[in-house]
């Protein structure tokens, strides 16, 4: 499965969204950032601009590439490859609602706090460096198993 995640930022902030509790879901409550599944025939830039659009309203300028990672298995599924991105430059006007959570501008020394993802803890970290970076996140039943990762400088 590819998929992607796209950080939007403003000085000191990012857009996060706060996951609803719905059944089945395997994420509630968590905190994430916008993303998702890329459709056939869409590059990685192409998916995370549509995904910032849909979840969020706001229409996303030159997404810049950080990294890449694997997720073996992610939830007893297949292997995901989601590309990360972040975004400085955006326009438009946020949705009051996402169908994925509600949205908030979380200052960035507050988003350790969150009940993220416990991979995210680790890559959010690499989002600002100047290399390239390939990793892979094992998860199991009780949560993150290992990780590794390549800087590509």
């Amino acid at each position: 499965m590819l998929g992607v995640l796209c950080y939007l930022r403003r000085p000191g902030e990012t857009l996060m969204i706060h996951r609803r509790r719905e059944p089945g879901d395997t994420r509630p409550g968590r905190w994430n950032t916008l993303g998702g599944k890329m459709e056939p025939g869409e590059t990685p830039e192409e998916c995370a601009v549509r995904e910032v659009r849909e979840e969020s309203g706001l229409l996303a300028s030159a997404p810049r590439m950080r990294g890449v990672i694997t997720f073996p298995g992610f939830g007893g599924e297949q292997d995901w490859l989601v590309f990360v991105f972040t975004c400085v430059e955006f326009s438009g006007r946020l949705n009051k609602t996402c169908p994925e959570g509600s949205l908030h501008w979380v200052e960035n020394d507050r988003i350790p706090e969150l009940n993220l993802w416990e991979g995210d803890r680790v890559f959010m970290r690499w989002l600002d460096s100047d290399a390239f970076w390939s990793a892979k996140f094992t998860y199991g039943p009780e949560g993150l198993e290992s990780h590794s990762v390549v800087f590509h400088r």
